[in-house]
């Protein structure tokens, strides 16, 4: 996969702790960036009050979902506190023909098959301003029995740890101006020298034709 280099849309991975505020964040990027879209994983998790199939989520089976997994048909997929989600490989390099830039919210297991199957991305980890904020955001979210949040605050120590393996890093201190911080990133990574060189290089040979001339 690698529509990036035809002068297709470039593949944004976004991960973060449970609670961090990811889905919030990547929402108001989408909102903010025109050519911008999130990807809509498949999930084999029921549907939660006010989820809709096909925009918050794919819903399918689990056995429908392991079909698939099965048959090769996702770019990643991972088990996230016993449900499974994945990106499927189709969708995505559909939208990147199209010169779409896609996001990918998934979690850090999702991150490393993206990077494992060198398929160009530009990735971005979301840090909470601590793990006591962490977890009262747990906590005021409301929708987590007590041993739900332990064992997500126990898969965030270790999500942490791989930070390092990410292009930027960007802390949720304030929901809106870490909105913008990654917002800024998307429209910085469109400027960059190899997405633009078809572009620049007509430009420069206006230049050259126009020395010509005199």
């Amino acid at each position: 996969m690698s529509s990036e280099a035809a002068g297709g849309g470039r593949l944004i991975v976004l991960s973060a702790p449970s609670g961090a505020g990811k889905t919030t964040i990547v929402e108001r990027v989408v909102r903010a960036v025109p050519g911008l879209r999130r990807s809509r994983s498949y999930t084999s998790r029921p549907a939660r009050g006010g989820e809709t199939d096909g925009v918050d989520y794919r819903f399918v089976s689990r056995g429908r979902f392991e079909a698939m997994a099965g048959a090769g048909e996702f770019l990643e997929w991972a088990d996230v506190f016993g449900d499974l989600y994945g990106t499927h490989a189709g969708d995505t390099e559909r939208a990147l023909s199209e010169g779409v830039d896609l996001v990918l919210v998934i979690d850090v297991q999702g991150a490393r098959q993206v990077r494992a199957r060198r398929v160009p991305s530009v990735s971005i980890f979301v840090l909470p301003p601590s793990f006591a904020e962490l977890e009262a955001r747990l906590r005021a979210r409301g929708e987590d029995t007590e041993e739900q949040i332990r064992r997500r605050l126990d898969v965030a120590r270790r999500e942490v740890l791989a930070v390092p393996e990410y292009d930027y890093v960007v802390v949720n201190d304030d929901v809106d101006e870490c909105a913008d911080r990654v917002r800024a990133i998307v429209l910085a990574e469109r400027s960059r020298r190899d997405r633009i060189a078809a572009t620049a290089d007509a430009i420069a040979r206006t230049f050259e034709r126009a020395d010509g001339a005199r």
